[in-house]
């Protein structure tokens, strides 16, 4: 099972970090600011440079705490004493946990004892480490890039995230980088077993659910949020199949990632995510489904990912006749775009409808591996475009010619076109409604792709260069 590179900017406050995610991922996502610690939440993006794709991971700074009006900002001022022991904890998550790491520095300000601190960390690695000198706004600053090799890192790039000089450079030693990686990152376990990712927001009850799926404590339960900070792999059998259940760290909601190691177990859960087959979004019945479940959920179809949507705690409602469908329908307003998820009301305290849990999984598991005729594709499309023709824009009208089911894990539909930028969102959206409606494809996504005579390809964001 491959699953993208994941990259990490680490850095003290105020270097750039976050401009140097918005110009990697090419849009305008990370909050940036002036002002130190401007970044509270966790951000992924997804890049893409020399024909590979790869997750980059906004941390944010590492908050440096001192007496009012105290000015020096080395991370052992007084003041400051707890700071080298919050940089080792965080340096060393995000050496376990990323493939490449990017220590950005502010070039302007020098080498400071906080810069030096987290190298010292990063040198006892054996993950490659890209040094990204900011801030060098003109090319005759160039050399300001240079002090940095004392930290003892091999590679240094100076570069300017606000305006893109360098920028290029970075990546191609961070392309580089991956081809250095040990070939096995890319395929986590040969065998093809179902592996089932814990997802949540922090005290959803995810680690109780783990505990009861293998009917031990293999978790460590704690009703203070954010107790799993491990990304924790058990095995079980079912049915006499192996089945790989994965307990991630909850993920915060915005503005409530604390400095620390909680910043980097985000990473956990993204890689967790990116190592399953389906994954299992827990919602907290008590809160019901909040802006951080909706992030979750799109993390989850960013990687192309099944998901059963798992609603537990429902012991703690007050239900009657109509509460069930009430919040099934709340569900599918705020999750609109994983209408496909199948949901299902638990209690992992006292194990009312576990049972449903890996049998909805497993269900939505093999729908992955699902195959459709050629004859009943071109078939279904045939009739979806009788019943709604594509809209003619201007004088050119789209055609389609053909369609065929290309992969599996997941699903790849590819249709021959006359001209693949002529197919609106819309259409594509029309179109993967009738597919579900005519074949169970429950809880996984449907990956449309359009195809012109010529070979091209309908242009997708994804493909984009990192710098325009």
């Amino acid at each position: 099972m491959s699953r993208k590179a994941i990259v990490a900017l680490v850095g003290r406050p105020n270097v750039g970090k976050s401009t140097l995610f918005n110009r990697l991922i090419g849009e305008r996502v990370a909050v940036t600011h002036d002002i130190p610690g401007t970044t509270r939440d966790r951000l992924h993006g997804e890049s893409f440079w020399n024909g590979v794709a790869f997750q980059v991971v906004d941390t944010g700074g590492i908050e440096v705490y001192q007496p009012s009006g105290f000015r020096d900002e080395s991370p052992l001022a007084e003041g400051s004493k707890d700071f080298v022991k919050e940089i080792i904890d965080q340096a060393m998550i995000a050496i376990a946990d990323a493939d490449v790491i990017i220590l950005v520095v502010d070039a302007q300000y020098g080498v400071t004892a906080a810069d030096e601190a987290i190298a010292e960390i990063l040198r006892r690695s054996d993950k490659p480490v890209l040094v990204a000198a900011n801030k060098i706004d003109d090319r005759r600053q160039a050399d300001e890039a240079f002090d940095f090799y004392s930290l003892g890192l091999d590679i240094v790039v100076g570069i300017s995230a606000i305006h893109g000089l360098g920028v290029g450079d970075l990546l191609d030693e961070l392309a580089r980088s991956f081809g250095a990686l040990d070939a096995s990152m890319w395929d986590d376990d040969e065998d093809e077993h179902l592996k089932i990712a814990i997802v949540g927001r922090p005290n959803a009850g995810k680690s109780t659910l783990l505990n009861k799926l293998i009917g031990e404590d293999r978790a460590i339960v704690s009703a203070v949020a954010g107790t799993t900070r491990d990304a924790i792999d058990t095995d079980i059998s079912y049915f006499g199949e192996r089945i790989s259940l994965i307990d991630t760290a909850g993920i915060r909601r915005r503005g409530r990632i604390e400095a620390g190691v909680e910043r980097f177990s985000v990473i956990r859960a993204m890689k967790a995510i990116g190592r399953a087959d389906v994954a299992l979004l827990v919602v907290d019945a008590a809160v019901g489904v909040t802006e951080q479940d909706e992030h979750i959920a799109g993390y989850i179809v960013d990687e192309y990912k099944s998901l059963v949507i798992v609603v537990n705690k429902w012991d703690a409602v007050e239900k009657d006749a109509h509460t069930i469908n009430a919040f099934t329908e709340k569900i599918r307003d705020r999750l609109h775009f994983v209408r496909y998820a199948p949901i299902i009301f638990i209690s992992a305290l006292d194990g009312r409808r576990i049972h449903q849990v890996l049998e909805v999984a497993h269900r939505v598991w093999e729908a992955r591996f699902l195959r459709m005729a050629t004859s009943d594709v071109n078939r279904l499309m045939r009739e979806a475009i009788e019943k709604h023709p594509p809209q003619v824009k201007g004088t050119k009208r789209l055609k389609f010619l053909y369609a065929s089911q290309v992969r599996t894990d997941p699903p790849l539909i590819l249709f021959h076109v006359n001209d693949p930028s002529q197919v609106h969102f819309t259409y594509k959206r029309y179109l993967e409604n009738q597919i579900r409606q005519a074949f169970e494809f429950e809880g996984t996504p449907i990956r449309l792709s359009f195809r012109a005579r010529d070979g091209r390809r309908a242009p997708r964001a994804a493909e984009k260069t990192a710098i325009e």
